[in-house]
Formats: C-alpha cells, structure tokens, sequence
C-alpha cells in the first residue's frame, strides 16, 4: 500500500501518483491529493494548477508522502490538515473533536432562523466540540450570547482555539460539563445540540470515523440516549416559548417527535437535509 516513488517529481505527476493509490480509499482521490500537497507546500490549490511542472524538494515530498500513506489508511483529510471549513470560517479541528459536516450547517441556519426576531439572544450549544455551531451562530449574531458546552477539556481547548482565531471570544462562554451537571441554571432562548446519536451496532463506526472520538458518536438505545436525556433536562433551562432543537439521524425523526411530545414540548417542526432526509428537529416550551 506504499507509495511508489516517481522520477518525475513534478506536482502534476505527484499528483496523479498519490489519487491512483487514494481511489482504494476516497470517493474524491485528487481532491484529497491535492490539499495534502498543497498543505505540504503551505500554498493554495490554485498554485498547483499555476505551477504544475515545478519539482518538489525531497523534505516538501517527504512530507506528502508521509501524509499520503496515512491517508491510506482511512485516516480523515480533516485532521492530516488540522482545519476543516465550516460555515464561513475554516475551523481547527484535532482527534479531540468531531469533524465538522456539511448538514450540521442546516442546524445552524434553522437556529439563525428562529432567533432572527429576537434581541441579545441567549443560546446554549450541548457538546460544542470544535465549537462549530457556537460559533457560525455568534459569528453571524453579533448580539447573541453563546454558552458552548463539552464534557470533554481538550474538545473545549479545541472550541477556545476556534473562538479566539475569529474574534468571538467575548460573545462565548465555555463550561465543562456532561451535558446540563454543572450548567448555572439560566434561562435560554434556545438551545441547540448536535449530540451522539449513532447506533453502537452501526457499521459505519468500522469505516473512517473509527479515528473521531467515540464518545461524541455513539449512544445507547440505538443512538437515541443522549437525545432523550437533553430533551428530559432540558426544561428548567429554557424561557418559556424557548426552543430546543436538535440533529439527529436520517431515521430517528419519529423517535425524537414522540420524545419531545411525551416531554410536554409544542410545535414539533422537523427540516430535511439536500438529501431528503429528515435531520434537525425542534420544538417550543410553553410552560
């Protein structure tokens, strides 16, 4: 599975090299060869389309290959780059933090959404990790007021990292915490998590997110667990009228409807992902 070295040390034949052994891999082999080379060369992808012939230095394809093999392994793009773009900022992610996906973006626009009447909002993310919805929220709501909470202090230090690099740090707080324990209990607008909801028996924890921390993954009770849990505590924590909403899985939509009714909470509204599949979930607390 070692990547064969070429005489030709350009960046296009190095590039074609490493995608031919990435297709074992990677639905998108160039694509993952190309930001590996160009973090390898600490330039953008554009220089490599404007500088195809240029030949490597033996330490820059030391480097690459290096990152290349461990990418053969299912190893995440994300983390051999330290960075992952989400929303409008190009987050710091570690192994401490869940990878930051595409359709957690939707739980940040229905969020955005639901405050978008409301002044200074008060809002509360549960398992933060890189701190990725806390942060496109505060990022785009310069008058919210975000608390981002982790069990975990190294996914925390990750968020504060995040938080510092785009100037949010006065608009969060960051509480270590499994889920509402050590949480003053202050009333917020909304809350949002996007928390563990894969099944420990799901055979996708045997395929690439094997290397993202477990604990951020998997619940009980099939993936429904955690959900339950936050939607049981959650009460005391919220105004009246406040939203609890909620990311879930493409077939949990039902189980979490019939939580959030048997929990007293109203308006049960679930949006669909690009996909079709029914992946955030909310509902109000009028009590």
């Amino acid at each position: 599975m070692g990547v064969e070295v070429d005489t030709n040390d350009s960046i296009q034949s190095l590039l074609k090299q490493a995608s031919d052994k990435l297709e074992q891999i990677s639905d998108s082999a160039y694509f993952d060869a190309e930001l590996l080379l160009a973090h390898s060369l600490g330039k953008n992808r554009t220089y490599l389309h404007t500088w195809p012939e240029k030949k490597l230095s033996l330490s820059e394809k030391n480097t690459f290959h290096s990152l290349i093999e461990k990418r053969l392994t299912d190893y995440p793009v994300a983390y051999l780059l330290g960075s992952k773009p989400f929303w409008t900022m190009d987050l710091i992610v570690t192994p401490d933090v869940l990878i930051p996906r595409p359709e957690t973006e939707l739980l940040v626009e229905t969020a955005l959404d639901k405050i978008q009447n409301m002044k200074s909002p008060r809002i509360l993310d549960l398992g933060t990790g890189s701190g990725a919805i806390a942060l496109a929220i505060a990022s785009e709501r310069s008058d919210a007021l975000v608390t981002a909470v982790d069990c975990s202090a190294k996914a925390l230090a990750v968020a504060k990292l995040n938080a510092t690099e785009f100037g949010l740090t006065q608009q969060l707080t960051f509480i270590q915490s499994d889920w509402f324990n050590k949480v003053p209990l202050t009333q917020f607008d909304l809350i949002v998590s996007n928390p563990p909801y894969i099944d420990p028996e799901d055979s996708h924890l045997r395929e690439n997110i094997r290397y993202e921390p477990q604990q951020a993954l998997v619940a009980d009770n099939h993936g429904m667990s955690d959900i339950e849990k936050i939607i049981q505590k959650s009460h005391p924590f919220l105004t009246k009228g406040g939203f609890l909403m909620l990311e879930h899985g493409f077939d949990q939509h039902d189980k979490t409807i019939a939580i959030f009714i048997d929990n007293n909470y109203q308006n049960e509204q679930s949006i669909a992902d690009l996909n079709g599949n029914w992946r955030v979930t909310l509902a109000s607390y009028n009590s």
